[in-house]
Protein backbone atom coordinates (compact mmCIF):
# COMPACT_ATOMS: atom_id res chain seq x y z
CA UNK A 1 0.00 0.00 0.00
CA UNK A 2 1.35 3.40 -0.96
CA UNK A 3 2.12 5.81 1.89
CA UNK A 4 -0.01 8.97 2.08
CA UNK A 5 2.64 11.45 3.21
CA UNK A 6 -0.01 14.12 3.75
CA UNK A 7 -1.16 12.25 6.83
CA UNK A 8 1.94 10.18 7.62
CA UNK A 9 5.02 11.67 9.29
CA UNK A 10 7.19 8.56 9.42
CA UNK A 11 7.43 5.05 8.01
CA UNK A 12 9.43 1.88 8.62
CA UNK A 13 10.87 -0.26 5.85
CA UNK A 14 9.76 -3.89 6.19
CA UNK A 15 12.17 -5.94 4.12
CA UNK A 16 10.26 -9.23 4.26
CA UNK A 17 7.32 -7.50 2.57
CA UNK A 18 9.50 -5.05 0.64
CA UNK A 19 7.28 -2.13 1.52
CA UNK A 20 7.00 0.86 3.83
CA UNK A 21 4.72 0.70 6.86
CA UNK A 22 3.27 3.95 8.17
CA UNK A 23 4.09 4.78 11.82
CA UNK A 24 1.05 5.91 13.79
CA UNK A 25 2.45 5.99 17.33
CA UNK A 26 5.53 8.22 17.03
CA UNK A 27 8.00 8.71 19.88
CA UNK A 28 6.99 12.12 21.33
CA UNK A 29 10.51 13.20 22.32
CA UNK A 30 11.15 16.94 21.84
CA UNK A 31 14.32 18.92 21.33
CA UNK A 32 13.83 20.68 24.66
CA UNK A 33 13.74 17.29 26.39
CA UNK A 34 17.36 16.58 25.45
CA UNK A 35 19.84 17.89 28.01
CA UNK A 36 23.64 17.88 27.89
CA UNK A 37 24.08 17.70 24.10
CA UNK A 38 23.53 21.34 23.18
CA UNK A 39 26.48 21.53 20.77
CA UNK A 40 25.34 18.50 18.79
CA UNK A 41 21.72 19.63 18.92
CA UNK A 42 22.45 23.07 17.47
CA UNK A 43 24.66 21.68 14.71
CA UNK A 44 22.09 19.13 13.56
CA UNK A 45 19.30 21.68 13.93
CA UNK A 46 21.07 24.14 11.60
CA UNK A 47 21.76 21.43 9.04
CA UNK A 48 18.14 20.26 9.09
CA UNK A 49 16.78 23.79 8.78
CA UNK A 50 18.92 24.33 5.70
CA UNK A 51 17.70 21.06 4.25
CA UNK A 52 14.05 21.98 4.77
CA UNK A 53 14.61 25.40 3.19
CA UNK A 54 16.11 23.81 0.08
CA UNK A 55 19.63 25.03 0.83
CA UNK A 56 22.76 22.85 0.65
CA UNK A 57 22.78 20.45 3.59
CA UNK A 58 24.85 17.44 4.59
CA UNK A 59 24.19 13.84 5.42
CA UNK A 60 24.84 13.39 9.15
CA UNK A 61 26.62 10.72 11.17
CA UNK A 62 26.09 10.79 14.93
CA UNK A 63 28.68 8.55 16.55
CA UNK A 64 29.94 7.81 20.02
CA UNK A 65 29.02 6.34 23.39
CA UNK A 66 25.80 4.41 23.80
CA UNK A 67 22.81 6.00 25.49
CA UNK A 68 23.93 9.59 24.88
CA UNK A 69 20.89 10.78 22.91
CA UNK A 70 21.94 10.16 19.30
CA UNK A 71 18.73 8.44 18.20
CA UNK A 72 16.50 10.64 20.34
CA UNK A 73 17.94 13.74 18.70
CA UNK A 74 16.94 12.55 15.22
CA UNK A 75 13.45 11.58 16.40
CA UNK A 76 13.05 14.99 18.04
CA UNK A 77 13.83 16.71 14.73
CA UNK A 78 10.83 15.00 13.14
CA UNK A 79 8.56 16.25 15.91
CA UNK A 80 9.96 19.74 15.54
CA UNK A 81 9.80 20.03 11.75
CA UNK A 82 7.05 17.75 10.46
CA UNK A 83 4.74 20.73 9.97
CA UNK A 84 7.33 22.23 7.61
CA UNK A 85 7.32 19.21 5.31
CA UNK A 86 9.88 16.96 7.01
CA UNK A 87 9.25 13.22 6.87
CA UNK A 88 11.29 10.28 8.16
CA UNK A 89 11.88 6.76 6.89
CA UNK A 90 13.68 4.33 9.21
CA UNK A 91 15.57 1.43 7.71
CA UNK A 92 17.51 -1.31 9.47
CA UNK A 93 21.18 -1.72 8.57
CA UNK A 94 20.48 -5.25 7.33
CA UNK A 95 18.02 -3.84 4.78
CA UNK A 96 20.32 -1.24 3.21
CA UNK A 97 20.35 -3.18 -0.03
CA UNK A 98 16.82 -1.81 -0.55
CA UNK A 99 17.87 1.84 -0.20
CA UNK A 100 17.84 2.58 -3.95
CA UNK A 101 14.26 1.28 -4.25
CA UNK A 102 13.12 3.38 -1.28
CA UNK A 103 14.73 6.47 -2.73
CA UNK A 104 13.11 5.86 -6.12
CA UNK A 105 9.69 6.00 -4.42
CA UNK A 106 10.26 9.30 -2.62
CA UNK A 107 12.70 11.34 -4.70
CA UNK A 108 10.08 13.05 -6.88
CA UNK A 109 7.72 14.07 -4.07
CA UNK A 110 7.30 17.50 -2.49
CA UNK A 111 8.39 16.28 0.95
CA UNK A 112 11.85 16.45 2.52
CA UNK A 113 12.96 13.04 3.77
CA UNK A 114 15.43 11.93 6.41
CA UNK A 115 16.45 8.31 5.91
CA UNK A 116 17.25 7.19 9.46
CA UNK A 117 19.53 4.21 10.10
CA UNK A 118 20.08 3.51 13.78
CA UNK A 119 23.17 1.73 15.12
CA UNK A 120 24.86 1.63 11.73
CA UNK A 121 28.01 -0.46 11.41
CA UNK A 122 29.54 -3.01 9.06
CA UNK A 123 31.57 -6.12 9.71
CA UNK A 124 34.83 -6.85 7.94
CA UNK A 125 34.17 -8.12 4.43
CA UNK A 126 30.59 -6.87 4.36
CA UNK A 127 29.60 -5.11 1.14
CA UNK A 128 26.05 -3.87 1.80
CA UNK A 129 27.45 -0.40 2.40
CA UNK A 130 27.77 0.01 -1.36
CA UNK A 131 24.04 0.74 -1.58
CA UNK A 132 24.55 3.37 1.10
CA UNK A 133 27.39 4.95 -0.88
CA UNK A 134 25.23 5.26 -4.00
CA UNK A 135 22.60 7.23 -2.10
CA UNK A 136 25.17 9.38 -0.33
CA UNK A 137 26.96 10.49 -3.48
CA UNK A 138 24.96 9.13 -6.41
CA UNK A 139 26.15 7.09 -9.37
CA UNK A 140 25.41 7.94 -12.97
CA UNK A 141 22.28 9.55 -11.51
CA UNK A 142 22.68 12.44 -9.10
CA UNK A 143 21.59 11.77 -5.51
CA UNK A 144 18.10 13.07 -4.68
CA UNK A 145 17.87 16.67 -3.56
CA UNK A 146 15.02 15.96 -1.13
CA UNK A 147 16.70 13.09 0.77
CA UNK A 148 19.36 13.11 3.46
CA UNK A 149 20.70 10.20 5.48
CA UNK A 150 21.02 10.60 9.25
CA UNK A 151 22.73 7.62 10.88
CA UNK A 152 23.87 6.75 14.39
CA UNK A 153 26.77 4.49 15.25
CA UNK A 154 29.05 3.52 18.11
CA UNK A 155 31.95 3.51 15.62
CA UNK A 156 33.48 6.64 14.18
CA UNK A 157 34.34 4.98 10.85
CA UNK A 158 31.38 2.55 10.85
CA UNK A 159 33.66 -0.43 10.16
CA UNK A 160 35.98 -2.05 12.74
CA UNK A 161 39.68 -1.34 12.37
CA UNK A 162 42.32 -3.94 13.18
CA UNK A 163 45.75 -3.44 14.69
CA UNK A 164 47.34 -4.87 11.53
CA UNK A 165 45.63 -2.26 9.36
CA UNK A 166 47.05 0.49 11.53
CA UNK A 167 50.53 -1.08 11.30
CA UNK A 168 50.25 -1.03 7.51
CA UNK A 169 49.78 2.74 7.60
CA UNK A 170 52.88 4.90 7.70
CA UNK A 171 54.58 8.26 7.29
CA UNK A 172 55.63 9.15 3.73
CA UNK A 173 57.41 12.44 3.08
CA UNK A 174 56.24 13.72 6.44
CA UNK A 175 52.56 12.89 5.83
CA UNK A 176 50.40 10.13 7.26
CA UNK A 177 49.26 7.64 4.60
CA UNK A 178 46.66 5.09 5.58
CA UNK A 179 46.71 1.49 4.40
CA UNK A 180 44.26 0.67 1.62
CA UNK A 181 41.90 -1.15 3.99
CA UNK A 182 41.80 1.81 6.35
CA UNK A 183 41.30 4.25 3.47
CA UNK A 184 38.23 2.34 2.29
CA UNK A 185 36.70 2.43 5.75
CA UNK A 186 37.39 6.11 6.32
CA UNK A 187 36.01 6.97 2.89
CA UNK A 188 32.58 5.67 3.88
CA UNK A 189 32.34 7.86 6.99
CA UNK A 190 33.75 10.80 5.02
CA UNK A 191 30.68 10.76 2.82
CA UNK A 192 28.73 12.13 5.78
CA UNK A 193 29.44 15.86 5.57
CA UNK A 194 28.34 16.39 9.18
CA UNK A 195 29.96 14.17 11.81
CA UNK A 196 28.92 14.74 15.42
CA UNK A 197 30.65 13.03 18.34
CA UNK A 198 28.87 11.99 21.55
CA UNK A 199 30.85 11.14 24.66
CA UNK A 200 30.06 9.66 28.04
CA UNK A 201 28.85 12.28 30.51
CA UNK A 202 30.24 13.15 33.91
CA UNK A 203 28.30 13.04 37.16
CA UNK A 204 27.25 16.69 37.05
CA UNK A 205 25.81 16.32 33.56
CA UNK A 206 24.09 13.08 34.53
CA UNK A 207 22.39 14.68 37.52
CA UNK A 208 21.32 17.65 35.39
CA UNK A 209 19.52 15.22 33.08
CA UNK A 210 17.95 13.50 36.09
CA UNK A 211 16.73 16.89 37.33
CA UNK A 212 15.18 17.61 33.93
CA UNK A 213 13.00 14.51 34.36
CA UNK A 214 12.20 15.28 37.99
CA UNK A 215 11.53 19.00 37.52
CA UNK A 216 8.41 18.83 39.70
CA UNK A 217 9.95 16.80 42.50
CA UNK A 218 9.44 18.43 45.91
CA UNK A 219 11.25 15.91 48.08
CA UNK A 220 14.85 15.72 49.24
CA UNK A 221 16.91 16.49 46.12
CA UNK A 222 20.12 15.13 47.68
CA UNK A 223 18.44 11.78 48.36
CA UNK A 224 17.14 11.75 44.80
CA UNK A 225 20.66 12.36 43.47
CA UNK A 226 22.06 9.63 45.72
CA UNK A 227 19.51 7.16 44.37
CA UNK A 228 20.30 8.26 40.81
CA UNK A 229 24.02 7.73 41.34
CA UNK A 230 23.43 4.28 42.81
CA UNK A 231 21.19 3.40 39.86
CA UNK A 232 23.91 4.46 37.42
CA UNK A 233 26.45 2.32 39.25
CA UNK A 234 24.15 -0.68 38.95
CA UNK A 235 23.90 -0.02 35.19
CA UNK A 236 27.65 0.29 34.81
CA UNK A 237 27.75 3.90 33.62
CA UNK A 238 26.10 7.30 33.34
CA UNK A 239 24.11 8.37 30.27
CA UNK A 240 20.93 10.11 29.24
CA UNK A 241 19.40 6.67 28.73
CA UNK A 242 20.31 5.68 32.27
CA UNK A 243 18.70 8.86 33.61
CA UNK A 244 15.50 8.05 31.73
CA UNK A 245 15.52 4.47 33.02
CA UNK A 246 15.99 5.76 36.57
CA UNK A 247 12.96 8.00 36.11
CA UNK A 248 10.91 5.10 34.76
CA UNK A 249 11.96 2.92 37.70
CA UNK A 250 10.87 5.56 40.20
CA UNK A 251 7.38 6.18 38.84
CA UNK A 252 4.85 4.61 41.22
CA UNK A 253 7.43 4.01 43.95
CA UNK A 254 6.54 7.11 46.00
CA UNK A 255 9.54 9.02 44.66
CA UNK A 256 7.53 11.38 42.49
CA UNK A 257 5.04 13.87 43.98
CA UNK A 258 1.35 13.11 43.70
Amino acid sequence: MAIDWNTTRAALWRGHREELRAVRNIDPVRLDDLVGIERQKQALLRNTERFIEGLPANHALLWGARGTGKSSLIKALLNGFHDRGLRLVEIDRDELIHLPEIVDDIRDTAWRFILFCDDLSFDNGERSYRSLKSVLEGSIELPPENVRIYATSNRRHLVPETMQENRDSGIINGELHYADAVEEKISLADRFGLSLSFYSIDQEEYLAIVDSYFHGYVGDREQLHLAARQFAQSKGGRSGRTARQFYNACVGDNVLPE
